[in-house]
Order: C-alpha cells, then sequence, then structure tokens
C-alpha cells in the first residue's frame, strides 16, 4: 500500500483472522501475518486484495525475505511464476520443507 496510515482490513478478509479481534489487526503494523495468511489461505477475493495492496513485487519480497518459510510447498510452487519467484531458490525452499519432519506428518 503507498499510504502507510494504519488502517483496518476490509470487511471481506475477516473470515481470513477468525482468530484475532475485530480491529486487532491493521495495516501496515500487522502486514507480515496479513500477507502470510493470505498467500497461505486466501480465496480469489483475498489474493486480488493482496495483489492489489502490496503488489507483486512486495508479495515475491515478502516470501523471498521469509526464504519460503511457513509457506506450503505447493503454494510455493504456484507463486512462483505469478510473483517471479526465481526457480533454484524455490526449489531449495522446497527440499528444506520436505525434510522438515512436521510436514510430513
Amino acid at each position: 500500500m503507498a499510504n502507510e496510515e494504519s488502517v483496518d482490513l476490509p470487511e471481506l478478509l475477516g473470515r481470513y483472522f477468525w482468530d484475532y479481534a475485530p480491529g486487532r489487526l491493521t495495516w501496515p503494523e500487522s502486514r507480515y501475518t496479513i500477507i502470510w495468511r493470505l498467500l497461505e489461505k486466501g480465496g480469489f477475493e483475498a489474493v486480488h486484495w493482496l495483489r492489489e495492496n502490496v503488489g507483486d513485487e512486495g508479495i515475491r519480497d515478502f516470501i523471498i525475505e521469509r526464504r519460503g518459510r511457513g509457506i506450503d510447498p505447493q503454494w510455493l510452487r504456484y507463486w512462483e511464476p505469478i510473483v517471479g519467484l526465481p526457480k533454484e531458490a524455490v526449489d531449495g525452499w522446497i527440499e528444506i520443507a520436505m525434510r522438515n519432519p512436521w510436514y510430513n506428518r
């Protein structure tokens, strides 16, 4: 979002944040939680909102900064061509995730 003023999330995103009290998550203070949750769980409208407000470059930077941690390997592969993630990096992140015993339970 170009404007870094604190704003509440739109109502359409509320269902993805059922575990937070309404108004608890605001932009930009909670941006990492918001981006991660919408990347992992968001439907079409949520992803559209995310791409419109963060942009593909912002999504790419977020994923690269986290080195894919916390994002399911299937979703990493999905986002790879959409936001232009480097294939070699995604391959490495997925390999690390697949070795994690918690992933394979």
